[in-house]
């Protein structure tokens, strides 16, 4: 018998210059023929559904076909993949002469008159009794899943299929309007809708959170009997009645509330959510431990301690304590809330720890601080026989690093490679975390290389750990590395980059640097921007320090302060004083950061009245200073030179620290006033402040001024009891402190008992020397320098050529002023020629004193000609003193010390008929 292969539904696309067509075909039945003759015919082309006629063999059918035409008459070749109950998979390709008849009309099969009349029995079944059957038509994904599937027996129904009846449709056009009588009685689902509505409260509603269209609506909370708002068997006066319910009859089910709860904490709404559960306590339905577990991650959001309280009440009442999950989530929360006695507490009360428990506790105690708990709960883990994670690992990790403990850290690193867990990179970003803090930065590298991926944590860690033990280049290479092997660096990698960039000072890497934050588009970025502009600075290039803060869109206080302090570190404290009245213009709040750079610009500049401006500001806006803004207020002011003003703000300040004291004993001492330095010292031991080397060094220097030797060797007791005797610029003061008192003995001790020495030291120890005419000691001292030392500097050769001048070493002296270039390489000053001159007019030598003067490399200055000069008084050379008093007034005539000194020659040699003439001159001349 010859029959057709299947009628389907198949899509056209016509594609304009290749006219291909691409046919999605649904098979459903084939009948037993071999011809291959294909009629295809349609109403129209483009996305319109046509019907396809193919004779094949029995059984076999197929779901997808492609095929290529020319002009009205084409060749159609079809790849067959078929799906039947029979066979599945079954792939073919079929070639067929195909001609398009018009006009475009469908040629029905000639169907087995069998099958036709299975599927009508089964048409007809369905419309006796529509609630037997599943209604998939809104739900289904696939064209192949059947519309219409019995609930019992698991027939399916297609209402498109080849093999429908025609009078299938028009019915189901009734059915899905009206409901389906028997014998003039209500149906069931009828019956079920009177049900609901005289009760809404019987019934759970799951409208608002239905995860699958089969889902019902309505569910009876006893019979459990379901309802579906779309059903076809919904009678039509459903729909007003359900209007017209008065919200909140209908009771939601656990698993409602369940889920709006849950998803109400996924998008971050805690309130909501905790108002939810607040509801459905109301509403009368239980909480379950899903329930408690949501609303109390809802508190930990809210970081709400008394909410999370009661719902813990709620808990113990339920009796959902035991629950480990709840527990957890428990322990969580007040460990969040940073209550984490009541978190121990809970742990202990769970009857079964589990391993989620465990991790809770321990990184509890980690982030509480409390390490050691955090070590010991993991050590009675271990005893438990607790299988660990990698959970378990991260946070013991960060309890070694938070207690420096490597050696424990090494151990845990041990279990960690024996259970496989050094691969996970959680784990390993810990490693490394956790030896950067114990200073292991070589092990935090070896953890880093054996990882087998790194994630930008892992880089970053590494790059933090290299700057966090100040290796700098390192951290450098490091993100060269991260660039060829193509990571992109974030935010904080730039920062940790850009600080190692400041600290290195290497403008050409900064500038590389700057580019990469360019391409990665992190400039706009308001910290990021502020870091450049600190890096520039620290670099020594204000201009593009200044370009970067011009070119910020927006500016922080954090952007001002940075700029302000680069100006400040540069001695450019003009500029910023410029930059602080420019940010209060654009109306930003100083903050106490501002304060201590503006103030220090004008200790810088010595801007003392500036200073009280900002003083004054700080006192009308009600700015509430620190300690640290009234030290700099007060270092401000010393060094300005108002040591009173200094002196008021200091005794208002609240409480002082040691930099307090150290700003009025170095403000004393450096104006003169060094008897009020050493009372203030006495006061501020008196307040049992402890002294830092700072101090010490003021103390020392009012002491040497003073040359109190008792108290100089009081406070030299006092450093050696507070440890600082090995303090090189310490032992450098006590030198010259025991020197000026008049005491080279306890002054060569000191330079002795140095462990080590600096220039300074061997200096010092030249000029106390030379301060007490001790040119033999000091030329040894010279001798030992130099074998010591491959260096010295022109302040050295002064305080050497010092010593010969005042014992009279001439010939020693002339040795090393010849040897000062081709020896030693160093370049003569004015105040070594003002030295050399004294050491030749102090012998008499004063021709030779002139003559060195006249082959000076460059312009003698007024010290020079005045050190000839007193030569001259000093021996009574009336010629040479004329002529050198002529040069001085020449150069220097609103000089009085050269008409002074000349007047004293005269003086001196009995010419008195010349003194009041050279008196007469200065009074002319204004000069006093």
């Amino acid at each position: 018998m010859e029959a057709l292969f299947a009628v389907m539904p198949i899509y056209i696309t016509a594609l304009q210059n290749q006219r291909s067509i691409l046919h999605n075909c649904k098979a459903v039945n084939a009948t037993p023929t071999r011809q291959k003759n294909l009629s295809f015919s349609a109403p129209g082309i483009a996305g319109i559904n046509q019907r396809i006629i193919i004779n094949k063999s029995p059984l076999q059918s197929y779901s997808n076909a492609s095929c290529h035409w020319d002009n009205i008459y084409f060749k159609l070749s079809v790849y067959v993949t078929w799906w039947s109950p029979f066979q599945r998979n079954f792939k073919e390709k079929y070639s067929f002469n195909c001609s398009v008849n018009a006009p475009w009309r469908t040629k029905m099969a000639l169907i087995n008159p069998d099958q036709r009349g299975s599927v009508e029995q089964l048409w007809l079944q369905f419309f006796s009794d529509p609630l037997q059957w599943w209604d998939n038509r809104l739900g289904k994904r696939n064209p192949q899943h059947p519309d219409f599937k019995h609930k019992c027996n698991k027939q399916v129904l297609w209402v498109h299929s080849w093999s429908t009846p025609l009078w299938v449709r028009a019915k189901l056009a009734t059915v899905t309007t009206s409901v389906v009588t028997k014998s003039g009685q209500e149906t069931a689902t009828e019956q079920l809708w009177h049900q609901f509505f005289s009760d809404p409260s019987q019934w759970w509603d799951h409208r608002f959170e239905k995860i699958n269209a089969r889902y019902p609506d309505f569910k009876h909370k006893k019979t459990q009997e379901a309802l579906w708002i779309d059903g076809i068997s919904t009678p039509k006066w459903v729909y007003p009645d359900l209007g017209a319910l008065t919200p909140g009859r209908v009771q939601e089910s656990l698993f409602s509330w369940n889920v709006r709860i849950a998803k109400s904490v996924k998008d971050e709404r805690y309130k909501t959510s905790l108002d939810y559960f607040r509801h459905m306590q109301r509403e009368g339905v239980l909480p379950d431990s899903f329930s408690f577990i949501w609303a109390i991650k809802a508190c930990t959001g809210l970081r709400c301690l008394q909410e999370g309280r009661l719902i813990h009440a709620n808990v113990i009442e339920s009796g959902s304590e035991g629950d480990s999950f709840v527990g957890s989530s428990l322990i969580d929360m007040y460990v969040k809330c940073e209550s984490i006695d009541d978190a121990w507490e809970v742990f202990n009360r769970l009857p079964t720890h589990h391993v989620v428990s465990w991790n809770a506790m321990i990184l509890g105690f980690v982030k509480s601080r409390n390490c050691k708990n955090a070590l010991e709960l993991f050590h009675k883990m271990g005893c438990e026989k607790v299988e660990l994670d990698g959970v378990t690992f991260v946070g013991v990790l960060n309890a070694c690093a938070g207690m420096l403990a490597l050696e424990e850290g090494r151990c845990i690193h041990a279990q960690i490679s024996e259970k496989g867990w050094e691969s996970d990179i959680f784990v390993g970003n810990a490693l490394i975390d956790m030896y950067s803090k114990c200073g292991s930065i070589e092990e935090a590298w070896r953890a880093f290389s054996i990882m087998p991926t790194h994630d930008l944590v892992s880089w970053n860690t590494m790059i933090m750990a290299f700057t966090n033990g100040e290796q700098w280049e390192k951290a450098l290479e490091l993100l060269q590395q991260m660039k060829r092997e193509q990571v992109v660096p974030d935010k904080l990698t730039f920062i940790l980059i850009l600080k190692a960039c400041s600290v290195l000072m290497v403008l050409k890497e900064a500038r590389r640097v700057h580019a990469q934050v360019s391409q990665c588009h992190c400039e706009s970025d308001v910290f990021i921007g502020s870091c450049l502009v600190g890096m520039y600075a620290k670099c020594g290039s204000i201009e593009d320090a200044y370009r970067i803060f011009n070119d910020m869109t927006t500016l922080d206080v954090v952007s001002w302060n940075t700029m302000i302090m680069g100006y400040v570190k540069l001695g450019q404290g003009e500029k910023a004083l410029v930059l602080f009245d420019q940010m209060q213009r654009e109306s930003t709040l100083p903050d106490t950061t501002t304060f201590l750079g503006i103030l220090n610009a004008c200790s810088s500049i010595l801007a003392v009245e500036e200073g009280r401006h900002i003083h004054a500001q700080m006192i009308r806006s009600g700015f509430k200073y620190d300690v640290c803004v009234g030290n700099c207020l007060v270092n401000m002011y010393a060094k300005c030179g108002s040591i009173e003003d200094a002196c008021r703000v200091f005794n208002d300040m609240p409480t002082h620290n040691t930099v307090s004291w150290n700003c009025m004993i170095h403000g004393y001492e450096k104006f003169g006033q060094s008897e009020e330095a050493l009372l203030a010292f006495r006061l501020m031991q008196r307040e049992q402040m402890v002294p830092d080397p700072i101090t010490f060094v003021g103390v020392l220097s009012a002491c040497a001024s003073t040359a109190s030797f008792e108290e100089g060797r009081s406070i030299h007791g006092q450093i050696v009891q507070s440890g600082l005797q090995s303090d090189i610029v310490l032992g450098n003061c006590l030198i010259n402190m025991y020197a000026k008192c008049g005491s080279v003995e306890y002054a060569r001790r000191a330079f002795n008992s140095m462990q080590t020495r600096n220039l300074i030291s061997w200096t010092t120890m030249l000029g106390g020397y030379a301060l007490h005419g001790l040119g033999k000691e000091a030329l040894r001292l010279f001798e030992q320098m130099h074998q010591e030392l491959c260096w010295m500097d022109a302040t050295t050769y002064i305080c050497l050529l010092s010593a010969c001048s005042h014992s009279g070493l001439v010939d020693e002296g002339s040795y090393y002023i010849e040897s000062v270039n081709g020896v030693y390489g160093i370049t003569a000053s004015t105040e070594f020629y003002s030295c050399v001159v004294d050491l030749f007019g102090r012998a008499g030598l004063l021709d030779e004193a002139e003559h060195m003067i006249r082959k000076m490399s460059c312009e003698p200055t007024f010290s020079v000609w005045m050190a000839l000069l007193g030569a001259c008084r000093i021996h009574n050379n009336v010629e040479m003193g004329e002529r050198v008093a002529r040069q001085v007034i020449n150069c220097y005539p609103e000089n009085a010390s050269g008409y002074v000194s000349i007047s004293n020659i005269y003086a001196a040699a009995g010419m008195w008929d010349c003194s009041p003439k050279l008196q007469q001159m200065r009074m002319e001349r204004h000069l006093h």
